[in-house]
């Protein structure tokens, strides 16, 4: 941008729309109960089974992928299709209960990039 003298200035404002056709989710799924272990198939039933509660056939039929999971602390990373985001989450949000237990998901962090979830700022603890 050039300025001239005695002309106004103007500018010109850019957006850029984030191109990556994945989002992922790293989740924890908390029970009010303790001591509560699912497999990673049973995870990922419940994920299904929320996304179908709430947007019904077409919600069940998201890709969502478990790239990790960890059954002692009930945690994961998820993959979702990017147009699909909001739908997981929201459903993640608002599943209430597994199998007549109390249950909520935590999300923990969300990103386009795989990596910017290998770390967490908010965890990290300086010597």
């Amino acid at each position: 941008m050039e300025e001239r003298p005695g002309l106004p200035t103007t500018y010109e404002r850019t957006v850029y729309k984030n191109p990556s056709e994945h989002h992922y989710m790293k989740v924890c799924l908390e029970f009010q109960d303790r001591g509560v272990g699912l497999s990673a198939a049973q995870f990922k039933q419940l994920i299904i089974w929320a996304l179908k509660d709430l947007f019904g056939e077409v919600g069940a039929a998201l890709p969502v992928d478990i790239l990790t999971y960890e059954e002692k602390t009930l945690s994961a990373i998820l993959r979702i299709c990017s147009s699909g985001l909001v739908r997981l989450w929201s459903s993640l949000t608002l599943l209430g209960s597994y199998q007549g237990r109390k249950c909520a998901f935590r999300v923990i962090q969300v990103s386009p990039f795989l990596l910017a979830l290998s770390g967490n700022s908010r965890e990290l603890i300086l010597d």
